[in-house]
């Protein structure tokens, strides 16, 4: 995976605040996508994941529509936003202060 993709970037960011979870919504082919994206690693929570980490969740041509960063650990229950709807430009501010 290139480094400079928008779901490299945001793994990076997870690796550096392993406390949060990023809830990713971004359109995939055409699709809606809803990514977990926690401690380094990312999975679809609308489409199949690859076993292979190689391969990317989020791929280069992803449209992302809006990220919400959560403390973790995650419970679809009773999710505790710390920043909720984040366009990509507001979460690229998040991106360059951590140096990712």
């Amino acid at each position: 995976m290139s480094t400079t993709t928008p779901g490299y970037r945001l793994e990076q960011y997870s690796l550096k605040h392993p406390q949060v979870v990023l809830l990713v919504q971004a359109l995939v082919e055409g699709e809606m996508d809803q990514v977990l994206i926690f401690k380094g690693f990312s999975s679809s929570l609308v489409r199949p994941t690859a076993f292979d980490p190689d391969v990317p969740v989020l791929p280069a041509t992803a449209a992302i529509q809006a990220v919400d960063i959560l403390a973790g650990p995650y419970t679809p229950e009773s999710p505790r936003y710390l920043h909720q709807g984040l366009s990509w430009s507001q979460m690229l501010t998040f991106l360059d202060n951590a140096g990712v």
